[in-house]
């Protein structure tokens, strides 16, 4: 037997009984720890992956948030300038509204004012604005032209009163009706709430016929639409100059009581 056999026997024998072993026990453990690193690096890995996706969730929550925030800031900044203009608007409601139920009464005083006179031409018939024997008396086909315009006006249509009166005007220029039909061409327009158009319409009887019956109510019925339309000052000058122009006249004992309203307003 060769010298190598017994060696190769007693190797075997040590490996067998585990007392040698083919790699050394430091070698064992620098493969150990390697791996060992290689997996915890890997853990170490995911879980700053995890933690990065958890910051980036929480940081667009965040944003979220905040530009929730910011949307519900510029909300309430947005219903606080509606609830402002809403009280604006309710304060302007109930300026207009004050100022529609004074024109409202205004407007009942100049309908009782018309309907009085009304009444009054029904009871007497309406006689010619002129002085008795200042003009001839009208024909019969002026009168009925006439009474055909009034009529209109009495049945409240005043845009037809206001064309037949004016082409009575236009047949009749030297009528003595005719500053009557000019008188009622200006409570026409007052009808309709023309109130520019009637003060005009007016004047135009105050320029004709100045000595006319029909002068102090024509100042009157300036005085209304001026009223009416806001402008006090000018609505007590007109009074004023009617009381000083036709004192005897009955729309002088009106033009007074309304003086009084004014100066206590």
């Amino acid at each position: 037997m060769r010298a190598g056999g017994p060696r190769k026997a007693l190797v075997a024998a040590l490996l067998g009984c585990g007392l040698l072993s083919p790699v050394t026990p430091v070698a064992a453990q620098g493969l150990f720890d390697d791996n060992e690193a290689r997996r915890r690096i890997e853990l170490l890995r995911q879980q700053i992956e995890a933690t990065q996706r958890s910051l980036d969730e929480r940081f667009a929550k965040v944003e979220s948030a905040s530009a929730d925030r910011s949307a519900l800031l510029e909300l309430s900044s947005q219903i606080n300038q509606v609830r402002e203009e809403l009280q604006k608007m309710r304060g302007q409601v109930e300026v207009l509204a004050n100022q529609a139920e004074v024109a409202e009464k205004r407007q009942k005083d100049l309908y009782l004012d018309i309907d009085t006179r009304l009444r009054k031409l029904e009871q007497a018939g309406e006689k010619p604005a002129d002085k008795p024997g200042a003009a001839a008396e009208p024909s019969a086909a002026e009168n009925r032209a006439y009474q055909a315009a009034l009529d209109q006006f009495k049945l409240g249509n005043y845009p037809l009163a206001v064309s037949a009166m004016q082409g009575f005007l236009v047949t009749y220029p030297s009528s003595v009706l005719a500053p009557n039909a000019q008188y009622w061409i200006g409570m026409a327009y007052s009808g309709q709430r023309k109130y520019k158009e009637a003060i005009d319409a007016q004047r135009k009887v105050l320029a004709a016929w100045p000595t006319s019956d029909k002068a102090p109510d024509a100042l009157l019925s300036i005085a209304s639409s001026q009223e009416t339309m806001g402008d006090r000052t000018g609505a007590r000058r007109t009074l004023e100059e009617l009381v000083g122009k036709y004192p005897a006249s009955s729309a002088a004992a009106s033009a007074k009581q309304r003086l009084a309203i004014l100066q206590k307003r």
